[in-house]
């Protein structure tokens, strides 16, 4: 399947598919959603960024998934995405709401590289850093909310993101039924919403307070 043809599937995937994630997007963030899976599609065979088998997948299992957290995003918020790897969740948010400030924190240097130059390319990269770096090494920064949809070892590592992230914040964690026992292991309570298609995979929205 040549290149313009799967950038018109996913397009179309998106067209489709956003009414069941109560999304209604603009062609202009269908636009910029287009030129995001484009640069990645053409990283992903070197960098190993993303796995889907297809531009539908990719649409919906990742991309409508990402935007599910603009519900929970007030005008103006500051989010800290951990684990950001191909760009998911922030990016797809990031292009389709210009209000919104980000840091992406990435481990792997040459995935830190992906984030830069794709922010670039979708004109998001002045209101967005990318740090190549562990969260653990860093300092605690300035943020409203905390994002994640795939760390390593993230129910291990959960303890360390919670006590690593702002006071007070929001945490906006995808994950399975595992991920939910890990919060509640923590003492923190969580909100927890079926992602749409699915029966074992969740958003949990997780206040931390103090």
């Amino acid at each position: 399947m040549n290149t313009a043809v799967q950038i018109d599937q996913f397009r179309k995937s998106l067209e489709a598919e956003m009414p069941a994630y109560d999304l209604m997007l603009s062609s202009r963030v269908l636009d910029g959603l287009a030129r995001y899976y484009e640069f990645l599609n053409a990283w992903n065979p070197r960098l190993h960024l993303v796995s889907f088998r297809s531009p539908k997948e990719f649409a919906t299992r990742h991309v409508l998934e990402s935007l599910l957290l603009l519900e929970y995003l007030p005008y103006g918020a500051r989010v800290a995405d951990i684990g950001s790897g191909g760009g998911l969740p922030i990016i797809p948010c990031l292009i389709a709401r210009s209000d919104l400030h980000a840091l992406l924190v990435e481990a792997s240097k040459k995935k830190a590289v992906f984030l830069r130059e794709v922010l670039r390319e979708t004109f998001s990269n002045e209101r967005a850093r990318v740090f190549a770096e562990r969260f653990a090494n860093m300092a605690t920064p300035e943020a409203d909310f905390v994002s994640c949809r795939a760390l390593e070892r993230f129910e291990t590592m959960l303890p360390r993101l919670i006590n690593w992230a702002p006071t007070p914040t929001t945490l906006l964690l995808f994950g399975g039924q595992g991920l939910g026992k890990a919060i509640e292991d923590v003492g923190l309570a969580s909100k927890k919403i079926l992602l749409p298609h699915s029966a074992r995979r969740f958003l949990f929205i997780v206040k931390k307070t103090g």
